[in-house]
């Protein structure tokens, strides 16, 4: 595995997304909790604001890969496109990619550059994909190329990654500048597109500044609360309730930066990090950016072991991100299924929620947020 992709999975990729296919599960049975669902799942909008429906290399699929994109129930996902560092030429390939896939399958995908094509998606019972860029590079220093790929459909642009770009700075950044000037141009530049600013992976005063000069409201799209586990990967209250106040919407995931120590997460940390966030920003502002692939992985003792020598190699290379052990994976075992969006309502359900707040947090929020910027 070359350096770059070490850098991929430390920096927030699932490392299951760059493993071998023979760890991702190939039974609909193997996955499936049938006695964990939430009645109203069929019927509503469910959108991940943080995932990936294929990896971006594959040019079919076989039946039973299709069979669990129809089961998922998802209607709609943002798909990060090209991988952090990424130049113009090779996210244009892959952005090519992702529509030629998309055409490929009409049955089963949709491309989203409008909150009517997640509806559409939804009856059609495809899953939308929603274009979306994790870092700049493709960009350089040219701000035309943010109405280039935007007219291409691309609809979510984050202002960093976890290192410094030339729009600002990320969480990994030890002296974090805030947003550059050319940050606050390419900022109005995205709203002028209509593209969903998302602050995802960057640092504090980056996230500030991006704030406060945005005129519309805005995402930070997979994240966790830094009150119920420090990370830099996590925001803190202020921010959180920024980015309400603004009328967006943040997103949880289901990544290990949820707490501290070395065994596996479990639901219950997900679902502590959903009721602080709903507690701190109303429930009209959260929603769910899994990080994970709608495919969930096979669970069984290759996948650990290759995890597990992954993460050593790693941390040997000094560059693991923070917190990462080699006994973790990155998923919750519990929620490791197509219908994983389900499995969180049942979850949510057996706390006390109710359906319409579960229905916010599934896919409402992230539509109406859809709505208001596109």
């Amino acid at each position: 595995m070359k350096r770059r992709q070490f850098l991929k999975i430390g920096s927030g990729f699932s490392i299951g997304f760059l493993l071998p296919q023979s760890v991702f599960a190939l039974s609909h049975q193997q996955i499936t909790h049938s006695n964990m669902s939430w009645q109203p799942y069929d019927s509503s909008t469910v959108i991940d604001g943080l995932s990936a429906a294929f990896d971006y290399g594959i040019k079919s699929f076989d039946e039973n890969t299709l069979a669990l994109f129809k089961q998922s129930g998802i209607s709609a996902l943002n798909a990060t496109i090209p991988s952090p560092g990424d130049d113009h030429k090779t996210t244009l390939v892959k952005v090519q990619a992702t529509l030629d896939l998309i055409k490929r399958y009409p049955k089963y995908f949709r491309l989203v550059t409008k909150a009517a094509d997640v509806l559409a998606a939804k009856r059609q019972k495809q899953i939308g994909i929603i274009m979306g860029f994790q870092s700049t590079e493709m960009f350089a220093d040219d701000l035309s190329q943010i109405d280039f790929f935007a007219r291409q459909g691309v609809r979510y642009m984050q202002m960093s990654y976890n290192g410094p770009s030339q729009y600002g700075s990320g969480g990994l950044v030890s002296d974090d500048a805030g947003l550059t000037t050319l940050g606050r141009k390419a900022l109005a530049r995205m709203e002028k597109n209509k593209v969903l600013v998302d602050l995802s992976h960057s640092g504090k005063k980056t996230v500030a500044d991006a704030i406060s000069a945005a005129t519309r409201p805005i995402t930070i799209s997979h994240t966790g609360c830094n009150s119920v586990y420090r990370h830099p990967r996590n925001n803190d209250d202020a921010e959180l309730k920024a980015v309400a106040n603004k009328g967006g919407v943040i997103g949880l995931y289901l990544m290990p930066f949820l707490e501290g120590g070395d065994s596996e997460l479990t639901a219950e940390a997900l679902l502590r990090h959903i009721d602080y966030a709903v507690n701190l920003v109303g429930e009209d502002h959260v929603s769910i950016g899994s990080d994970q692939g709608v495919v969930p992985v096979n669970d069984g003792p290759e996948y650990r072991e290759a995890i597990r020598q992954e993460v050593k190699r790693r941390i040997a290379a000094g560059i693991s991100a923070p917190g990462e052990t080699p006994n973790r994976p990155p998923f919750i075992a519990e929620l490791n299924s197509e219908r994983r969006m389900e499995l969180i309502a049942w979850h949510l359900q057996k706390r006390g929620y109710q359906n319409r707040q579960i229905d916010k947090i599934l896919g409402t929020n992230l539509l109406n947020l859809y709505r208001e910027v596109w």
